[in-house]
């Protein structure tokens, strides 16, 4: 992007601030996951539930409550809160809570693990943005394919201390005079001299020497801007979704009726002059960081759900705030290295 377009894009952003009165506002974004071996941790097993509710809340020094508020999780077990104003959510807490409904064997509502404190990742013009590390629920029984735990030692009874009989006292036989024998020369003995072979060392073996392990950049924070992503040599990098893929597909039906069922998501990565092109661009660009890395700020789940209700808010406003946070996301630090 050169510097013309973006001073130009930044003028339009501040005229739309102005005409529209920017009001502020918080969200809160997160996931649940459905702990299916019920070992406390995120495991390969786990994926995310919806219908789960989930409920912040805010306590002073005191311990007193004095704002809270409940969601439900959508069918990609994530869940947005929006609070009005400039509320203070620096001592906020996300957590599961119970249901109290009938459970069975299949379901996934009973809350586990600690509550989340929230997590501010982005703040302007007095919209901020809060995430909550991911939470946990749990079914009423383990999946039969999770790894079993390893079983206590048995440990041995105590061992009880067993008294010695009561010694009885043993005269000593009488004394016999000791008659020593003559004595006896015996000739002087020779010894045999024995060689022994020299010692020699064992032989020494040297151990293979093995390659260095080359660091895991997935697990590694990354953050690379659209341009990168479209060119061929870092064309190794796209993971889960391809070139070819379709918005409809990678976004969902409510991307699908805004952009059409036609656009790829390379063709996305070529938007700009108007807000809406932008949003899909950066929302893009966001999607392929956080399936290429575990240390983006956005997870995949948060970066749909975010653009989906960017769009069904159908205002220009909210459009591109939801861009700016992704283009915030979007400008730190690229770890490419070109595809062999």
């Amino acid at each position: 992007m050169d510097p013309n377009h973006n001073l130009f894009f930044f003028s339009f952003l501040v005229l739309c601030l102005a005409i529209d009165g920017v009001t502020g506002y918080a969200s809160v974004t997160g996931t649940v996951f459905c702990d299916q071996c019920k070992d406390g941790e995120r495991s390969l097993f786990d994926f995310p539930v919806s219908g789960i509710k989930v409920i912040v809340t805010c306590s002073d020094d005191n311990g007193q409550v004095y704002m809270s508020r409940e969601e439900i999780t959508n069918w990609l077990g994530g869940y947005v809160m929006r609070f009005d104003g400039t509320p203070d959510l620096s001592n906020c807490y996300a957590q599961v809570s119970d249901n109290g409904g009938q459970q069975d064997s299949s379901s996934c509502n009973i809350a586990s693990g600690p509550a989340q404190r929230l997590r501010l990742v982005f703040s302007f013009f007095g919209i901020e943005m809060f995430v909550a590390n991911a939470l946990l629920a749990q079914p009423v029984q383990p999946m039969a394919a999770c790894p079993k735990p390893p079983s206590a030692p048995v440990m041995p009874p105590p061992e009880v201390p067993v008294k010695p009989p009561p010694q009885v006292p043993v005269k000593p036989p009488p004394q016999v005079p000791d008659i020593s024998p003559p004595p006896t020369t015996l000739p002087p003995t020779q010894v045999p001299v024995i060689s022994f072979p020299p010692v020699t060392s064992p032989p020494q073996f040297k151990l293979p020497t093995f390659p260095l392990i080359p660091p895991m950049p997935f697990i590694e924070p990354s953050a690379c801007p659209h341009q990168l992503w479209t060119k061929p040599e870092y064309r190794c990098y796209w993971k889960v979704i391809g070139p070819d893929t379709k918005v409809a597909v990678a976004f969902g039906l409510i991307a699908g009726r805004v952009y059409g069922t036609d656009m790829t998501v390379r063709e996305a990565l070529d938007g700009r002059g108007e807000p809406y092109k932008t949003l899909l661009r950066e929302a893009t660009t966001a999607l392929l960081n956080s399936y290429n890395s575990l240390g983006f700020p956005y997870t995949s789940v948060s970066v749909i759900t975010n653009t989906n209700l960017a769009l069904l808010g159908n205002s220009q406003h909210d459009v591109l705030m939801t861009a700016i946070h992704f283009i915030k996301a979007n400008s730190g630090t690229c770890r490419f290295t070109i595809c062999k």
